[in-house]
């Protein structure tokens, strides 16, 4: 496989940094960065991109029960002191605690540039026939890269879809012919890049269209959700 084509890089940088990107798929791309400048820097463009969006994401604090159940996992109580294999001993596992957490501090290290990283523009996208800016009756969340060249979307609440329906965002410019930004999930975070897609456009929209989206390239189906934002 050619790492070095810019296309390809951006493919799998974009899918490690949002978190698509997962198993033993995931590993062979950490395993590859040190070796690969290309890979390196289009991981550090998605980073910079996505990483503001916990910005706008609320902590949670968990429960009790959760911090338990781990500590069980990673410190379970020895048998007998000083006996048992080494996996089942607590210096074992302060040990790889401490290697797992210098490796990947040294992977952030690697990939991230220390550049400043702007904020990326969050647009709330409200319910057909909502209040404008109705909190209450929002369903999808888009954040867009400082650079225009992302948008990450994300429902507040799964969308129950249909088999033979999909759901497709678009870009509006005032007075202008909507441009078609891809299928998104109705249930999870979708990373879209569209060079240049959003210069010009105050609105993005997200129709109901047919499995993979707009057979003419046009809107088909009744808008199901806006919000207007300002680049």
């Amino acid at each position: 496989m050619d790492y070095g084509r810019p296309d390809l890089a951006d493919r799998l940088a974009a899918g490690y940094a949002a978190g698509t990107l997962r198993g033993a798929a995931r590993r062979r791309f950490e395993a590859l960065l040190p070796a690969h400048a290309g890979l390196r820097a289009a991981t550090r463009e998605w980073l910079e991109r996505l990483m503001p969006l916990t910005l706008s994401v609320p902590p949670q604090t968990p429960p009790a029960s959760v911090w338990k159940a781990i500590l069980a996992r990673i410190d379970p109580p020895p048998a007998s002191a000083g006996a048992g294999p080494a996996w089942s001993r607590l210096a074992f596992w302060r040990g790889l605690a401490g290697f797992t957490s210098v490796a990947a501090v040294a992977l952030a290290v690697l990939v991230v540039s220390p550049t400043p990283v702007q904020a990326p523009i969050v647009v709330v996208l409200s319910a057909a026939g909502a209040p404008e800016g109705s909190v209450a009756a929002a369903s999808f969340v888009a954040s867009i890269s400082a650079d225009g060249r992302a948008v990450v979307t994300r429902p507040l609440v799964n969308v129950g879809l249909q088999p033979d329906k999909s759901l497709e965002l678009w870009a509006i410019p005032p007075g202008g012919a909507p441009r078609s930004l891809g299928v998104i999930s109705p249930n999870g975070t979708t990373v879209v890049q569209r060079d240049k897609a959003l210069e010009g456009t105050d609105t993005l929209a997200v129709t109901l269209e047919p499995p993979g989206g707009s057979p003419s390239g046009k809107p088909t189906g009744p808008v199901l959700y806006a919000g207007k934002f300002t680049l």
